[in-house]
Formats: structure tokens, sequence, C-alpha cells
């Protein structure tokens, strides 16, 4: 199990709880702490202008709000801002979504009462996941829309998804025995003003470009190792004397990948040493797509760090307005639901991850253009040239996604429109940059997938299994038992969706 409570979450436990399942459970003392911050904002709101308790919203906040309408006055917040449209957000995302939620709410600053994070808690182990529209939020007061859907279904409204079918959320919470969240002060703000749209789909966009950086770095190797490349490229003594440490890190985990490999050469056997030739067959230094991999994946990997940094930052921070500290017994307000850490980071993964999709297009194509390689036939085919087509076909979908990725990647955090009358004047747009950055990630499984397909057709054109690194040959064997090898002709669309699916759901195991 995972508790939440007065320890930060970390990366770890929040890859348990989306896609390990594994069960979430609050501390008794930091519920406690909510208990103790509702009580304290109920007294002391009594008889005070607070912002979304007794005003209306946003540039409606001068108007003052009677006793008698302060509850129906949440409910319209969540009714009239569930306004969301486009597709539904994936499971995996709404999931991440409820545990940044509920993280901010369990720091015990947003005045809510202890029902509203038992609710979350269960609807996140039962894996009741609420209908929220990728199309909304600004990301400025916090993903507005798309945290709206969530309250309607906390109050026991809309769609939810289900046991994998839409369904009314009335009727799932009767199924389960699950009661909708009452309104006492201020529920219907607190849930929707806040970054955890933008956060939890941030969660698992540093899981997965993490996951894509790791297969990078393997493939990036295998296709070394069968173009028979020279190792001084990924050598300690030429990286360490560059001073990034995402270049370093990529080198070294290569060199480990590579480390029992029978097939890089080694540049003293070969050059270092009297030649008689005024032309050499050899090329003296490989392609930059094979030779500069640390310098152009070291980046990439310096950049997810620091973005998970900034996500985990955020998931473990209250992100709503205002703020309710009832150790100082008072109510500030201001902006901490403004989205700008996540925008930016989120900018910045899709830019780093369609670099990292463009540096496997180049290795693709270098393996199927013959003229480069001068070792593989026309794209990898290894059936009659001309009669057969091999990898031909499916090299067209890897240059489009990659093409689609270059233009997803213009960045969003730049993007700012003023709305909400004026009051909302500069925005983050951190949502879309969040979703944004997802299909990125998605598209670039897509490319390293037909990247796979074509190294593992290499192998078997060369024969050459045996002198693979270990670390080369299980990957290998563990791909070709679910892609076989081919040489007539026949649709691999399905190939590479099982590949993908294999990148996805397998860790690929590099120790940075």
């Amino acid at each position: 199990m995972v508790v939440l409570g007065s320890k930060e979450l970390s990366l770890d436990e929040v890859y348990r709880l989306i896609f390990d399942g594994e069960e979430l459970v609050l501390e008794e003392s930091a519920l406690q702490q909510v208990k103790e911050n509702f009580e304290f904002l109920k007294t002391f709101s009594a008889k005070k202008l607070i912002y979304g308790i007794n005003t209306g919203f946003g540039p409606m906040a001068q108007y003052r709000i009677s006793e008698s309408d302060t509850h129906q006055l949440q409910y319209n917040l969540i009714r009239s801002h569930s306004s969301g449209a486009g597709k539904y957000m994936p499971p995996v995302l709404i999931k991440g979504l409820m545990i940044a939620r509920l993280s901010s709410f369990m720091q015990a600053h947003s005045g809510v009462h202890p029902e509203v994070v038992v609710l979350l808690k269960d609807l996140i182990n039962k894996n009741v996941y609420p209908c929220v529209y990728e199309h909304g939020g600004v990301g400025a007061s916090g993903d507005l829309v798309q945290l709206a859907h969530l309250a309607l279904n906390l109050i026991g409204e809309g769609e939810v998804v289900y046991e994998g079918e839409l369904r009314p959320t009335a009727e799932v919470y009767a199924r389960l025995g699950i009661k909708p969240m009452g309104v006492h002060v201020r529920e219907g703000l607190a849930v929707i003003n806040g970054t955890s749209a933008m956060t939890g789909i941030g969660l698992v966009n540093v899981i997965e470009a993490k996951k894509l950086l790791g297969w990078s770095c393997i493939l990036s190797s295998m296709v070394n190792e069968i173009v028979e490349a020279f190792d001084d490229h990924l050598s300690h003594e030429l990286n360490n004397v560059k001073k990034h440490e995402g270049q370093r890190k990529v080198a070294a985990a290569m060199r480990n990948i590579l480390k029992d490999s029978k097939m890089v050469r080694h540049r003293p056997d070969h050059f270092y040493k009297e030649l008689e030739e005024e032309i050499f067959k050899d090329k003296v230094q490989e392609y930059y797509s094979l030779r500069c991999v640390p310098q152009v994946l070291g980046p990439v990997y310096d950049t997810l760090m620091h973005a998970e940094k900034i996500v985990l930052q955020e998931l473990n921070s209250v992100s709503d307005n205002p703020v309710v500290d009832h150790h100082q017994e008072n109510v500030y307000h201001g902006g901490n639901f403004h989205g700008d850490y996540i925008s930016l980071e989120m900018d910045k993964i899709k830019i780093a991850i369609t670099k990292l999709s463009m540096l496997s297009e180049r290795q693709l194509n270098y393996l199927m253009n013959e003229k480069l390689n001068h070792k593989f036939p026309p794209f990898m085919n290894l059936g009659k040239l001309g009669l057969n087509f091999g990898m031909q076909g499916i090299q067209f979908t890897a240059t489009s996604t990659v093409a689609e990725n270059q233009t997803l990647s213009f960045p969003m955090y730049v993007h700012s429109i003023p709305n909400n009358n004026d009051n909302q004047d500069i925005v983050s747009m951190g949502c879309n940059a969040a979703l944004m950055a997802n299909r990125v990630i998605e598209n670039a499984f897509e490319v390293l997938a037909i990247q796979v397909m074509t190294m593992l057709q290499a192998v078997d054109y060369l024969n050459c299994q045996s002198r693979l690194s270990s670390f080369s040959h299980r990957i290998y064997q563990e791909v070709r038992a679910i892609f076989p090898k081919f040489i007539e002709d026949s649709p691999r669309y399905k190939d590479a969706k099982k590949i993908k699916e294999y990148l996805l759901q397998n860790d690929p195991e590099i120790v940075w």
C-alpha cells in the first residue's frame, strides 16, 4: 500500500498507484489535520468576506452572496463549469489527476470537509474514473473546467468509466455504496481551483518519458552494435571531458548495454597502426545519429530529471485559492492555482521527446538506406528485391509521426490568451501543454516500435545473434517472441502495435 499524509509522495509511489493498482491509505494524523483545517475555516468565515465562500467568482467576486445562498453557490459553480469538450481523458491520466487533487487536499490548507478526501481515496482504490474532457482549462485559476467535471462526479452527477464502461455516476455510486460529496463551506471551489489536472497528466508524462529515454538508449546501443561502430565515442574518457551529467549518464548506460558485445569495434585495432590505403573503405567516423547519441540524449535526460523534480514539487503542494492556515488562524488570497511551473516543464518534455523521436527516425533511415549503411538490403528487405518491400511501407508511418511531433512542439507556455473578462489576463495553458506532451510521448513510442522491428530484421539478415551483447540478445529474444522474422509481405500495423505495447509495459532496466 501507499500511505498519503505527512510524507511527500515519490514518483515510484505514484507509479505503483497508477500502474500497479496498489491501495492508497490516508494517514490518520494527516486526516485529523484536514478536519481541524475545515473546522477552523467554518468558524473563521462567519461574518467575514472571503473569496469563494460568500462572494461570486472571478470578476464576479465583487458581488456578496447571502448566507442562505452560499451552498447553492458551490453547486452552481460546479455545474456551470462542467463545460469541457473534445475526447475523454484516458483512465491512466484521470487516476493521476485524482491522486494530485487528493495530495493537495491532504496538505490541510484547503478547508475541505474530510469526507472529500475519503471519497477521492475510495474512487482511486475502486478504479472509478470520472469523465473529464481534454478541452476546457486555461491553467490559470487552475484547471477549472477539467476539475469541474471531477467535482460533478463527486456530487454524484455526470458520468464515470467503471469496469471499462461509461455509466451514470449515481448508478455506480449506488452499486458500490459510495456517498456523494456534500457542500459544507467551499468544497466546490476547492475541488475545481487547482493545478491537479495538468499535474496528474504531468506525472504520467514523466514516467513514460523516462521509459522512452531508456528504450532510446537501448536501441541506439543496438544500432551501433549491428553496424559494428567504433566504441570510443561512448568511452568514459571522451564523455567525461564534457561536464554535463546527462551526457555522462547516457554514455555510461550505453557502455553497460554493450559491455560484452562481440560486434562493436576498438579503434586502435583498425586505424591506430601503419596503413597504406589512400582511400579507406571503412568510415573513419560514424554518422551523427550513431556517434553523437550521448550528446543528443544527454539533454533529454537532464530535462526529464528537472521536470520530475518540478512535477513532484507541485504534486506535494497546495494549489488552490485561498489558502486556509489554521495554524496561523488566517486565510490568504493569492494565485497558487497558476500552472506556469507545470506548463513550462511539459513544453520542455515534448521538445526533448520530439528530438528523441527524430534521433530514432534518423537511425531508422540509416538502416533502411543501403547507400548510407553499405551493409543491409534496401528497406531491410529480406525477400526478393523489387517483388518484396520489407520495411518500406511502415517507414512512412515513422516519418509522418515524427513530423507531427515537430509541429506539436510549439510551446503552449508562451501562448497566453486573456479571458474571464480579463480577470485572467495571463494564463499558463498548462493542461493543454501536458496533453500535447502526452501525445508526443505516445507518438514517440510508435516511432521506436518501428525502429525495433527494423533492427530485429537486421540482426536476422546478419545472423549475428550470438555476437550481440547479452543485454541486446535478451531484447532480441523477447521481441521476436511477439514479432517473428518475416520475408514475405503482409500487413505490419498489428506488429507495430504489439511492439509499442511491449515498450510501454516493460521496464527498459537502465541503471542511470
